[in-house]
């Protein structure tokens, strides 16, 4: 008997180590409208957990046919999304550069000065997943963010169009739909019961339609990674199973078959697989794609205070036992966090009763809380813990609609954005103050030939000093091609005035 326990356990060992090698080489891949959307934990179609939850493990094969069945469960629900952007390419003919010889015969102007253009299609390639049986499909912002025209793939080879339900650039996630019929939506897990060390699998199409559906298998490296650069509010799973370009959007499943992440951007150095990928946790999804649906735009609950994590010396300073929770900088007036009573110092411990690891737990919490919710904080002020009750507003200064932010970022040719503490970091700029930032500007733009660059912070427009970005998008917002933009902005501590015509 005790022999045949250690025989057992021997197989099942060998088959997790021996499994793995081999899955990890055989998959190794190169480089609007008001609309209630229903979305169960476990969808009808999703086998998952019938198939392979707490199914036994004896032998190898059983092991095998564990990843078989998780793999055939959660295909059927990837889609290979197809987008196209018709953008004007401008082109200066040979003789507007050197003159024609016949310019005099036909009274040509001589070096004509307006480019001709030419239309281009530009079009890109990522993945996605479907979540309803109406045709909603979870996939990543950056993967049909301003394509003009939407197209997927399904399991079955077919092709149906699509259309943008709503994006949010800060989480990088965004919501399409199709009208196709018999979809095979996946079961929806919960990302914050994921454990590291556990066994996951991506599903997506890197590198070309070509490889649609490719499956690889990994574990999950960490969870709640942030600053790494991606958006604004991160708290990415890491992964080490391959993720490559076109893999975006596609679905991070765990042993369950069940979505517990959206695959969306690799950390590599050759633009290749190099076993650190992220994916958006399901639960973030979720949210965000329920209120997309809902309003066609993200609410996020606003505190109003800068923050910062608290380290020894801090802890040491402020009397605390450990270095832990966040400390509070500047409490801005009118903000909810002033009406609630928090001060400059305070050091807030838990939120609802829950510990705050970091400043990125803190700030992802109030941000899927809705505008009203009352929260309540435990702080640290003057050697003894408090209670302090605050209800928190909507955040200020909600980016324009996307085609809005399109135009006018292709009428300005730079990209501006409210400062927030990553592009604080990014930039090494004061997160005490209001401030505009410039986050992009388009290589040969009047603005870029102007001299202006990332990280300048724009301090008037027009002659109007600015005090947010909203003042900031009132005062643009009504220019038009031609007029002459007058920028004064801060530059590593100076100021520099910039003109330029749109």
């Amino acid at each position: 008997m005790k022999k045949n326990t250690l025989t057992s356990i021997f197989l099942i060992l060998a088959g997790v180590a021996i499994g793995g090698l081999v899955f990890s080489n055989l998959e190794f891949t190169f480089p609007g409208k008001q609309h209630e959307v229903t979305v169960t934990n476990h969808a009808s179609v999703a086998t998952a957990e019938s198939k392979v939850k707490e199914k036994p493990i004896h032998t190898l094969r059983d092991f095998n046919e564990a990843f078989v069945d998780i793999a055939e469960s959660a295909t059927p629900s990837v889609v290979t999304i197809f987008t196209e952007k018709t953008v004007n390419r401008r082109f200066v003919s040979p003789f507007d550069l050197f003159g024609s010889p016949f310019d005099g015969f036909f009274d040509r102007p001589r070096g004509n000065q307006t480019p001709e253009s030419r239309k281009e299609v530009l079009r890109g390639l990522g993945s996605g997943v479907i979540i309803s049986k109406d045709g909603y499909i979870l996939t990543n912002n950056h993967v049909i963010e301003n394509a003009d025209t939407i197209y997927i793939r399904t399991y079955d080879n077919k092709r149906h169009e699509a259309k943008i339900i709503g994006s949010d650039p800060k989480t990088d996630i965004a919501v399409i739909k199709t009208d196709a019929k018999n979809l095979n939506p996946i079961a929806i897990g919960d990302s914050d019961a994921l454990r590291v060390g556990e066994w996951v699998i991506a599903i997506g199409s890197p590198l070309g339609e070509n490889l649609a559906r490719t499956v690889t298998q990994g574990i999950v490296s960490a969870k709640g990674r942030a600053n790494v650069g991606l958006a604004d509010y991160e708290d990415f799973i890491q992964t080490d199973a391959a993720i490559n370009p076109g893999n975006s959007g596609g679905p991070l499943v765990n042993i369950d078959g069940e979505l517990v992440g959206i695959n969306t951007a690799i950390a590599s150095r050759t633009g290749g697989f190099q076993g650190i990928g992220f994916a958006v946790p399901s639960n973030m999804a979720r949210q965000i794609m329920q209120s997309l649906v809902r309003s066609g735009k993200v609410t996020r609950g606003w505190l109003g205070v800068t923050i910062q994590d608290v380290d020894e010396n801090i802890a040491k300073g402020l009397k605390l036992d450990k270095a832990e929770g966040v400390l509070v900088g500047t409490v801005l007036e009118n903000s909810p966090a002033k009406a609630g009573g928090l001060k400059t110092g305070d050091v807030i411990l838990e939120i609802n009763g829950k510990k705050l690891r970091d400043t990125v737990e803190l700030r992802n919490t109030i941000a899927r809380t809705s505008p009203g919710t009352t929260v309540q904080l435990t702080v640290w002020r003057d050697g003894a813990l408090k209670k302090v009750a605050v209800k928190l507003n909507e955040i200020p200064d909600q980016p324009v609609a996307a085609e809005q932010q399109q135009e006018m970022d292709e009428l300005l040719g730079f990209n501006a954005a409210p400062l927030s503490p990553e592009l604080a970091a990014q930039y090494r700029l004061q997160t005490d103050a209001v401030q505009v930032v410039v986050t992009e500007v388009t290589q040969g733009s009047n603005a870029y030939r102007a001299g202006l660059r990332n990280g300048d912070s724009i301090k008037a427009v027009n002659r109007k000093n600015i005090s947010s970005y909203k003042q900031f998008l009132s005062i643009v917002g009504k220019m038009k091609r031609g007029d002459l933009l007058f920028l004064l902005v801060e530059r590593g501590g100076s100021k520099v005035y910039f003109a330029f015509n749109l």
